[in-house]
């Protein structure tokens, strides 16, 4: 594959989003698709503590709106397409980053014909403390997308905003339009029609959400938050991944038992 060229990097700064061509293998796609079967079944490789932020949508919960946060830490189908070195090294180039680093994941699945809606949000509210500046979110689908299944949809520019009053969890996206609109901004989306194997990228001060699934089958993806190498742990910060981690007061310290892993198709881009 080829990285984003110059024209994709100009693209991504100045409307906050960019959309690749298809670069991730429809085998790894199917194996993912897989994957999220068994997350639901209960099937997994491996455990993790049994905390609030590590449930996530259960059964009991019905056909609702599904996010389910560290799937790719229990599925090793669902790790693969998440640590797949095309999406790696294209968040590398498009925040110009010698090495870029997993935040954490979501898994999504809207149920067809429902309302369930994500309201315009950014995912920069929800991590004032302990992320970049420059974090970014890979979104990838596992089938095609577009506005009748409720594709992500952005805010052109809207990376450059002050905005306030918006809610990932809101069903009133209209509301919420108002509320942009009345603090002078243009709250028109881009809603990109998606094939499979294509990735969306967006900055993490980006304005995106995405309306009800409309079709019969239900809107299947999952979302991967990656960090710049040069983010570190800053003091007073707080997020649900501080209970899955070793703590080590140094914010520059490195395990020398883990060495950074290269991507191949990159070798200015690490992962820890």
């Amino acid at each position: 594959m080829e990285l984003p060229g110059a024209d994709d990097l100009a693209f991504f700064r100045e409307h906050g989003y960019w959309i690749s061509p298809v670069i991730v293998p429809s085998e790894v796609l199917d194996a993912a698709e897989r994957g999220m079967e068994r997350f639901y079944a209960g099937d997994h490789d491996h455990t993790l503590p049994d905390l609030p932020a590590t449930r996530g949508w259960q059964p009991a919960d019905g056909d609702v709106l599904r996010k389910n946060d560290y799937s790719s830490l229990r599925v090793d189908e669902l790790a693969a397409l998440v640590r797949h070195p095309a999406i790696g090294a294209t968040a590398a180039a498009l925040s110009d980053a010698d090495g870029i680093r997993l935040w954490h994941d979501q898994l999504l699945f809207k149920p067809p014909g429902g309302s369930a809606k994500v309201g315009w949000h950014t995912d920069r509210q929800y991590w004032q403390s302990c992320t970049s500046d420059d974090m970014l979110t890979a979104w990838v689908g596992f089938h095609d997308v577009d506005e009748v299944n409720g594709a992500v949809g952005f805010l052109p520019g809207s990376h450059r905003w002050s905005v306030t009053g918006l809610d990932f969890f809101s069903q009133d996206n209209a509301g919420l339009e108002a509320s942009i609109a009345a603090q002078g901004f243009d709250p028109t989306p881009v809603v990109p029609r998606m094939k499979r194997g294509q990735v969306s990228f967006h900055h993490c001060r980006t304005v995106h959400g995405s309306s009800a699934n409309l079709s019969t089958a239900p809107r299947r993806s999952i979302a991967i938050h990656l960090q710049p190498a040069s983010n570190r742990w800053r003091p007073g910060s707080a997020h649900p991944n501080d209970t899955l981690v070793r703590q080590n007061p140094d914010p520059d310290y490195t395990d020398p038992a883990i060495q950074p892993t290269l991507w191949p198709l990159d070798n200015r881009t690490t992962v820890r």
